[in-house]
């Protein structure tokens, strides 16, 4: 057993395989260690989160290396059967790969009891293990860029079903009618970590439905904005403005990331200025470019990136507000967000609470995941729920100053946990160039160009997690740092992450900008005594 560095608040457990990982992980869903908060099995790995306040690194190594070699529990969740149209893209080159004909890929995979390993990749997206040894095939050479909803691929040991369209390496063998990941669902995803499943052929049996189980709506409090004492109406956007709050923590078991605002820092200041709640949902603006509409009276301040704002009132007048300050609104002020001089994001706070209803507790949207509430749109109009009885803050410092797009920032890191994937020449090269940020990034992740990485183990990664502010290397050796909305799981390696004290700073950074990377650690793997595979 290998203890390989993520942050502070952060380790990667590795394993020998799949067993062994799984075993570690009910012993300790089963024995709870105070100070863990999180743990998300993979393949061989698994990621712990913990309180470094209640638990010491090197206590809760110890607490993990007690429970490790144990054995493995019968899998006991509920059996769910997959109806499968065995009319899969790659059925025939699967079955020449594995030198045998369609009809004994359809059998095995049919005749196989798997069971739902772990979650990643995509909301309700399980890895299905199990099945039988002889279907082992490797991913495609070329992932598609397009694999429709429902289709049933296989790769390496797995067995998985595509929960939504997206990209992927999977060789895909068939097709099933049924929805994986269901909002309108409780729990959303149809298959959880520990479920049973058989898959059946639907040439041969009779197509049946699974019917999803009771949900209890969650409502907004109050029914329309006519009810409303006061609401916002939107007259304009640039880039899309998104609903947000600090994320839906504790849904790793569906294939869900936390989200969230990408700087948590500068939201949660925009909510203590107007006396709210650090974590009552407020809007996360792109580049300015935002114009809305005040009616009733209310109290907003603007923080994160460095946008002028203008309010207009109803006579006319016009005013330049204060950044990072409380601001009060009549009614009729129209308040207009221009371009930002620095930084990404800008978050915008309104004294009391947006009515918009959570989804799976949550008002965060997941771009990645395709969660949450619907991007705002000229013609919205969004009612404020009434105002806690908390006081204003009237002004607050930054916790940091905004980046522009001319600078080169520097972002501290913890090396690790897939340094030793790369070259020494590549390590060196990761700290010594300046990388620049490409208009491709985005709420997942900032596409970084520069010399690329060269890796010096060329094998194939099994999926593993990974944590906002992740540097993951795929195969062009180009790193993608990993923002709010980062897939659950990668299988790409992961060389370095950014240190806790600057992932809010990196949500900030704009396209244009250069980065330079600065180790804060070195990369220093821990072996387990006695726990050598």
């Amino acid at each position: 057993m290998r203890i390989l560095p993520v942050r502070g608040d952060c380790i990667l457990v590795e394993l020998a395989d799949l067993g062994e990982a799984l075993a570690l992980f009910e012993a300790l869903e089963n024995n709870p260690v105070e100070g863990i908060t999180e743990i998300i099995p993979a393949a061989r790995t698994l990621l712990v989160s913990f309180d470094p306040y209640t638990i010491s690194d090197e206590a809760l190594v110890a607490a993990v290396s007690a429970f490790a070699g144990g054995e493995r529990k019968a899998a006991s969740g509920a059996l769910v059967e997959i109806p499968v149209r065995y009319d899969g893209e790659d059925l025939a080159e699967v079955a020449g790969i594995l030198g045998m004909s369609i009809d004994d890929v359809i059998h095995l995979h049919g005749e196989s009891d798997y069971v739902a390993a772990f979650t990643g990749f995509a909301p309700g997206f399980a890895y299905l293990s199990g099945g039988d040894p002889r279907l082992t095939v490797p991913r495609r050479k070329s992932p598609r860029t397009k694999v429709p909803a429902g289709a049933v691929g296989l790769a390496g040991e797995f067995s998985g079903i595509y929960p939504k369209t997206s990209p992927g390496g999977w060789q895909l063998i068939g097709t099933t009618p049924l929805a994986m990941f269901d909002i309108d669902r409780t729990p959303a995803s149809l298959l959880q970590p520990g479920s049973r499943i058989k898959f059946r052929d639907m040439a041969k049996d009779a197509a049946y439905e699974i019917l999803p189980s009771g949900k209890v709506a969650e409502k907004p409090l109050i029914a329309s904005v006519e009810d409303a004492a006061s609401a916002i109406e939107i007259i304009s956007v640039g880039l899309p403005v998104v609903f947000q709050d600090l994320g839906r923590a504790g849904q790793a078991s569906q294939g869900i990331s936390v989200s969230g605002a990408a700087d948590r820092a500068s939201f949660k200041a925009a909510n203590r200025l107007v006396g709210n709640p650090v974590n009552i949902p407020g809007l996360e603006i792109s580049l300015g470019g935002l114009s809305f509409r005040m009616r009733g009276q209310g109290v907003m301040a603007v923080t994160g990136a460095t946008t002028p704002i203008t309010i207009t009132g109803a006579n006319g007048t016009k005013i330049s507000a204060a950044h990072h300050s409380a601001i009060a609104l009549d009614d009729g002020d129209v308040v207009s967000l221009d371009a930002a001089a620095a930084g990404m994001r800008s978050y915008l706070a309104l004294r009391g609470c947006f009515d918009i209803a959570p989804v799976l507790g949550s008002v965060a949207t997941d771009t990645l995941a395709q969660i949450g509430p619907a991007a705002l749109v000229a013609g919205d109009v969004v009612a404020i729920l009434p105002a806690p009885a908390n006081a204003l803050v009237s002004w607050e410092e930054p916790a940091f100053a905004m980046p522009a797009a001319t600078e080169t920032v520097v972002l501290d890191v913890v090396m690790g946990p897939r340094t030793d994937w790369f070259t020494e020449a590549a390590v060196e090269s990761f700290f010594a160039q300046e990388w620049s940020v490409t208009p491709q990034s985005n709420r997942v992740g900032i596409r970084l160009s520069g010399d690329a990485l060269e890796r010096s183990n060329h094998g194939e990664l099994p999926s593993e997690a990974t944590v906002r502010g992740a540097l993951q290397v795929p195969a062009s050796g180009q790193p993608v740092l990993f923002l709010a909305d980062h897939p659950l799981t990668g299988g790409y390696p992961v060389i370095a992450n950014v240190a806790g004290h600057h992932l809010d700073l990196a949500g900030q950074i704009p396209v244009g900008a250069k980065i330079r990377f600065n180790a804060i650690t070195s990369f220093a793997p821990r072996f387990i005594p006695g726990k050598c595979p």
